[in-house]
């Protein structure tokens, strides 16, 4: 039986022998287009030369594809663990001619490996064709039918029309299209199958897909003729591994069996069975078909995100992101509700996922750097435990609607419930529904989407974060009643005491006399150490405990003075007047390291690009400082060179930090002081000073020393010393609207790694800059998609541009060399093998061995050949060590006496391990056995002499 490495290595092999260049697979991030979510098909990459716009140094291509389709226009992503066919990540097997051969070829070339190499029964294959469309002014693909009966020996009642949805193929709304033909197997005992062709049966499912590309539909729907006609086709990687492999479903082939090995192991689960709904009618125990279900879950969405977060993609609350975090809650839900998985094991499976794949696909080797396995474990360790906090809550909620729904409501659980475990527990409404249909129960999705966009609403009109959409009324009706909160210790420390003296509901609703577990709102207490979000520097988070309870803050807010403690309540009950514990979370470090890093960056701006320099916005969290600034242009190599160089002296320096209440007038005569243009100020200013004493400054404001500090109005917290910072690195700029820049930079830890990431990846790119042979293969467009997302201090980016187009000017005049010299070898030898030629009657008959296999020089020898002499028949055979490459050529005349190079090229090819075939006057074959060489040209001398002779 073939494996599935065996089966890609096949289809390669066999378009490698029909002169297809073979190509890596291109990312499933397809971050150049941003038409689509993630790569759905092989075409995605050769997008531009189907449109006319781009083009490759081939005309024929083959490849196995990274796809997923898990959103937009398609997705498959419901369909998962229910069938034994459908998946969010798979392979697709593509072969591509971009102008060159059409439809005859396409179709005759997929038979013959169907058929011919694969040996599968040609009496179970069903081919279909477009039936056309009024709508698109289409008529019926009627070529395609026909060239079924001509050059395949299909039984033409196997030959079906299919409509638009299924036989017109497009990548999205917009781009290249056209009418398709589609391979179907019959898998069912008695080969009855047919009237179950496009049925979405998985006993006749298809198997591949012929694309004949001739049309780009643009806005607005609107078709045009393609400048070129092309072939796309593409053939799932998984369903044709199921059938040579006499399975079934594509779960029991050794494409996932090492996966759910893998699950077993780490989870302690019963074995998988292969159990589907109804099978044969006969339905097993909900308990081992849940199981079985969630192993076909778990290891189809962590292939999916194993490489989607490989190319560069993040979970997140939008588009792309959105979307990898519904498939990874899938997966976590299916793991803890039917394994019994209650920490974080996703990431425990990753590596066995990268040793298992690495072979076809090796930027999943660590060694790769960047988007790594230890970064994809990274992510999806936060991920799940992020998820893991609310999860169990989440499933009790679920549980006690769903018995309500029973019971109460026709089976129908609550829109409103569907909401709150949305937006309350993280539960994605696909989840919901999941879960809801699982328990043939149904959702009211009407209520629930209204509710969702109320609370779009509010979102936008308030301008909070969405977990908190703004009620500002009753914000505002809550901070007039408890009054101004003492938050003077915010900067004193991270814990504080303090009462709670009420609260402002975050829902709708009259305010509750308590809050339980699950309930949201915006605590205000007499006192806190919390900081409100204010002046570019976010609101803290943390935990307020009483002896009754928990509340988790997500967020900290400012309402005329009064101190809103955003979140929820995570344990017992929080009550009015209850004594309370304090504990800020420990991002306020590094946001503080941010914060003295922001005032140091807008000093060294000034320094730098001169005084004109004025602070136009600023976002200061945990992870990084945001900073815009008055500028007209990008800062030069050399600019910020010298502002991050100059922040790091200061850091250097560990200048104290001073900081003090000023009346504003006198404050504004220090000469370095910074201020935000059109801010108001209070009379009373707070002014925090890096390495300048404060009432010193005041004594003698005009003193040109205190240039050489920042010194700024400032509402923030701050370290005691700017060498606490540690390290800064300035990590991006770009411009955000005219006349106005913007920097980002890091500190601390983070700072650290980005120069030990940035180090790194320059080594990297240097060492292959000078010798651009040592690369691994596909290195440049990997080390790319990895520094598109990687954070590192801009001047090494700077550096790794310079390196990136030395490397790719040397890989091309070493491409060009290796082309001229292996041309200028293959000639030489081929003069002398038609020096020390044989002939019979007036034929040339040149055969032999080369030391090159470049096929382009090979077919240049044969038309010399042909120019030397009038008859003439040619075989050569070169080789690059591990495979063959086959030549054949006869001339007009020869031809003519049925003396065909296809023929030949059919007779030799076996003897070095493989097939190959052509037209009769040149033909190319291959093979993966050079030691067959000297055996296949003595056989080719035989075989002419042979022809010619008779």
């Amino acid at each position: 039986m073939l494996t599935a490495n065996q089966i890609r290595k096949q289809f390669l092999d066999f378009f490698a022998s029909k002169d297809h260049a073979i190509v890596s697979s291109s990312p499933v991030v397809p971050l150049d287009d941003p038409t689509l979510m993630f790569t759905n098909a092989g075409m995605n990459q050769f997008k531009d030369v189907f449109l006319g716009t781009g083009e490759r140094g081939y005309k024929r291509a083959a490849d196995t594809q990274k796809c997923i389709r898990a959103g937009g226009k398609h997705n498959d992503l419901d369909d998962v663990g229910r069938d034994t066919y459908h998946h969010t990540f798979f392979e697709m097997l593509g072969n591509w001619s971009f102008g060159d051969y059409f439809k005859r070829e396409a179709i005759s070339w997929a038979w013959e490996l169907m058929t011919e190499v694969w040996a599968i029964d040609p009496t179970r294959l069903h081919a279909t064709y477009f039936e056309g469309d009024e709508g698109d002014g289409l008529d019926a693909d009627s070529e395609s039918a026909q060239l079924w009966r001509e050059v395949t020996d299909i039984n033409p009642d196997h030959i079906h029309r299919g409509n638009k949805k299924d036989n017109f193929w497009e990548m999205g709304d917009t781009g290249p299209c056209g009418p398709c033909s589609e391979i179907h197997i019959d898998l069912t005992p008695d080969k009855s199958g047919g009237p179950l062709v496009n049925k979405d049966d998985a006993r006749v499912i298809e198997l591949w897909n012929l694309v004949f590309i001739q049309f780009n539909r643009g806005e607005g729907g609107v078709l045009t003729p393609l400048p070129a006609k092309h072939v796309d086709t593409g053939m799932g990687f998984e369903r044709i591994t199921a059938v040579l492999q006499g399975k079934m479903s594509n779960y029991d082939t050794d494409v996932f069996t090492p996966i759910f090995d893998s699950i077993q192991e780490r989870t302690g689960a019963a074995a998988y069975t292969g159990t589907l709904p109804d099978r044969d009618g006969k339905q097993a125990s909900r308990e081992q078909l849940m199981l079985d279900v969630s192993y076909r879950v778990i290891a189809d969405h962590l292939r999916c995100l194993t490489f989607a977060l490989t190319d560069g993609a993040l979970p997140g609350n939008e588009g792309r992101g959105y979307v990898l975090r519904r498939i990874l809650r899938r997966a976590v839900r299916y793991g803890r509700q039917y394994m019994g998985m209650n920490e974080p094991f996703l990431l425990d499976l990753i590596e066995p996922i990268g040793a298992h794949m690495a072979d076809a696909f090796p930027e999943l080797r660590d060694a790769h750097g960047g988007k790594n396995l230890s970064h994809v474990k990274d992510i999806i360790r936060d991920e799940e435990e992020s998820f893991g906090r609310t999860f169990d809550r989440g499933l009790k909620l679920f549980r006690e609607e769903a018995d309500y729904a029973r019971t109460h409501h026709h089976g129908r659980i609550t829109g409103e419930a569907a909401f709150r475990l949305h937006d309350t527990f993280g539960f994605t409404i696909d989840l919901t529904e999941q879960m809801a249909e699982e328990d043939t129960l149904t959702i009211d999705i009407g209520e629930y989407e209204r509710l969702m966009e109320e609370a779009r609403e509010k979102a936008r009109q308030g301008g909070g974060k969405a977990a908190f959409p703004m009620q500002s009324e009753a914000w505002i009706v809550a901070a007039k009643e408890f009054g101004n909160t003492d938050a003077s210790s915010k900067y004193d420390g991270t814990t504080a005491k303090g009462t709670i003296l009420g609260w402002a509901n975050v829902e709708e609703g009259e305010r509750k006399s308590q809050l339980v577990v699950g309930d949201r709102a915006a605590l205000i207490l007499d006192r806190t150490c919390f900081y409100a979000e204010q002046g570019g520097q976010v609101g803290d988070s943390g935990v307020i405990r009483t002896p009754s309870g928990a509340f988790r803050v997500d967020d900290t807010q400012l309402t005329l003075g009064a101190v809103l403690h955003l979140g929820e309540v995570i344990e017992g009950v929080i009550s009015a007047q209850s004594e309370a514990q304090l504990q800020v979370s420990d991002t306020r470090r590094p946001i503080m390291q941010n914060h003295t890093s922001t005032h140091i960056l807008n000093w060294s701006l000034r320094e730098v690009l001169g005084d004109h320099v004025q602070q136009k916005g600023s976002l200061v969290d945990d992870a990084r400082t945001r900073f815009d600034f008055s500028h007209n242009k990008p800062l030069a190599v050399e600019e910020f060179t010298r502002i991050e160089s100059l922040c790091n002296d200061q850091i250097a320096a560990s200048h104290k930090v001073y900081v003090k209440d000023v009346d504003q007038e006198s404050a504004r005569k220090i000469n370095t002081l910074r201020a935000v243009f059109g801010e108001k100020y209070p009379d009373v200013v707070r002014v925090v000073s890096i390495g300048a004493d404060i009432d010193a400054m005041l004594a003698a404001p005009d003193d040109q020393q205190w240039m050489q500090y920042s010194v700024e109005f400032c509402g923030g917290t701050h370290l005691a010393h700017s060498g606490e910072a540690s390290r800064f690195v300035l990590t991006g700029e770009e411009g955000v609207a005219k006349g106005v820049r913007r920097v980002i930079g890091v500190s601390g830890s983070v700072a650290e790694m980005a120069e030990r990431a940035g180090q790194s990846m320059l080594e990297e790119a240097a060492r292959f800059a000078k010798d651009a042979d040592a690369a691994p293969a596909n290195w440049l467009s990997d080390f790319q998609a990895r520094l598109a997302d990687a954070t590192i201090p801009l001047r090494a980016r700077n550096e790794i541009k310079d390196h990136l187009a030395s490397f790719q000017k040397q890989a091309k005049q070493k491409e060009k060399a290796k082309a001229a010299a292996s041309g200028d070898t293959i000639k030489n030898e081929v003069e002398s093998l038609f020096a020390g030629a044989t002939s019979c009657g007036d034929t040339c008959v040149v055969v032999g061995g080369l030391s090159q296999a470049e096929a382009n020089a090979m077919r240049a020898a044969i038309d010399w050949v042909r120019n030397k002499s009038e008859s003439s028949a040619v075989l050569l055979a070169g080789s690059d060590g591990e495979k063959v490459t086959l030549l054949a050529g006869m001339s007009k005349d020869l031809v003519g006496r049925g003396i065909k190079a296809g023929d030949l090229i059919k007779e030799v090819a076996p003897l070095v391990g493989g097939r190959g075939g052509g037209r009769p006057d040149m033909a190319q074959g291959g093979g993966t056995d050079p030691s067959g060489i000297p055996a296949a040209v003595a056989r080719a001398g035989e075989w002419i002499m042979s022809k010619l002779g008779s």
